[in-house]
């Protein structure tokens, strides 16, 4: 690793800490390809007192949507997925009840019209691959595919990866594929999607800072995309069926150190050491918003979310470029990649907070320190 004064980092971390923001966080980062920050503090279970370690795991809810879409990705640049392509072409099931036309791209980028989960869903439904496939193929979708955006808070992992896996040769699920096609070919001990029982006394006790908080009103399209039974919070999160799954949206159990990899992967045009994952073409054009970027998500609560054509998210006041990819994990968890600055972050934590406004967000400091260590600007 190259050598980095990391005081300012460590000092952000512990304040946090300190100030009962979070528990346990970890941090690493790259930059022009080179690991730089490597860095971590807190406790992974502050009930026994079991500190956290370089190689403690933390739930990181939403930020696998983006590798579950590097994984889509990798299907692409070897021919065997077309974006344009109906999502029927790969899985014949969806086109039932008016999902004939919904693409590959319009599932990328929240637009398949599916952002609900099936009725009945609960945690042992949601562990088994079979049913919640055969559940989403028969869902009738809240708008035309392709016409309004409505984002896939937990179905998007389910459609994504049923393309992974149906467009495999070796019909892969898309856990496998992850350890297969990424994770080894980069060298990356602790990027799972569905972790093995070897690694389960690592994961972070996951708490809640907003637990007691009055939840959205159940009829609302955001509750509704993520019901109570199976709603990203420690009691479901935390089962151990749960995080053996292979949940391809908001299932991923990291590590910062291996996270920063995957995205300096990015970052550097799909190339990391030699390894190259994706075509160069194919990653710049991350950067570049999707058709309607700007359009009020009703799933959102009316807010535009700003996703790339890739199905990363771009920009915003958490990352540092408005053409960084990133996305954020359901209780702050985030990883980025800046092309423009080849820098890749990622921040782990066990701590989750709901914090929509820059002012009130515990992560936006400990970020704003990495950057100002580096000696980087924050782009706007």
């Amino acid at each position: 690793m190259t050598e980095v004064d990391d005081a300012m980092v460590r000092a952000a971390i512990r304040d946090a800490i300190a100030a009962g923001h979070e528990e346990a966080v970890h941090v690493a980062a790259y930059h022009k390809g080179r690991m730089v920050l490597n860095v971590w503090d807190g406790m992974a279970d502050p009930a026994t007192g079991k500190p956290a370690t370089e190689d403690t795991l933390y739930n990181v809810y939403s930020v696998t949507k983006a590798v579950a879409a590097t994984a889509l990705h990798i299907q692409v640049g070897k021919g065997l997925v077309d974006y344009d392509a109906p999502i029927a072409d790969y899985w014949p099931e969806f086109a039932q009840n008016g999902k004939a036309a919904a693409t590959v791209r319009h599932a990328l980028t929240h637009r398949a019209g599916v952002p609900l989960m099936p009725e009945g869903v609960t945690p042992e439904r949601m562990c088994d691959p079979a049913w919640m496939a055969n559940a989403i193929a028969a869902i009738e979708p809240l708008a035309p595919p392709g016409e309004k955006t409505l984002y896939q808070s937990m179905t998007f992992g389910w459609i994504v990866g049923e393309i992974v896996r149906r467009s495999d040769p070796a019909g892969r699920p898309l856990g496998q594929f992850v350890q297969d096609e990424i994770a080894r070919p980069l060298g990356l001990r602790d990027l799972w999607i569905g972790i093995p029982d070897t690694a389960a006394g690592r994961v972070a006790v996951m708490s809640n800072r907003n637990e007691n908080d009055p939840p959205p009103p159940a009829a609302t399209l955001y509750a509704r995309s993520m019901p109570h039974a199976v709603d990203l919070v420690p009691r479901v999160f935390g089962r151990p069926d749960v995080q053996r799954a292979c949940l391809a949206g908001v299932g991923g159990i990291f590590n910062a150190r291996d996270e920063a990899r995957f995205w300096a992967m990015l970052a550097g045009g799909g190339e990391i050491d030699g390894v190259r994952l994706l075509p160069a073409d194919l990653v710049a054009s991350f950067s570049n918003i999707r058709d309607n970027g700007d359009e009020p998500d009703p799933v959102m609560f009316g807010m535009p979310i700003p996703i790339s054509i890739g199905g990363y998210w771009l920009g915003g006041h958490r990352v540092s470029s408005p053409r960084a990819i990133w996305h954020p994990g359901a209780g702050g968890s985030i990883g980025w990649a800046d092309p423009d600055q080849e820098l890749a972050v990622a921040i782990c934590h066990n701590r989750m907070f709901n914090a929509f406004e820059p002012q009130h967000d515990p992560i936006l400091p400990i970020s704003k320190s990495i950057i100002e260590t580096l000696g980087l600007e924050w782009i706007s």
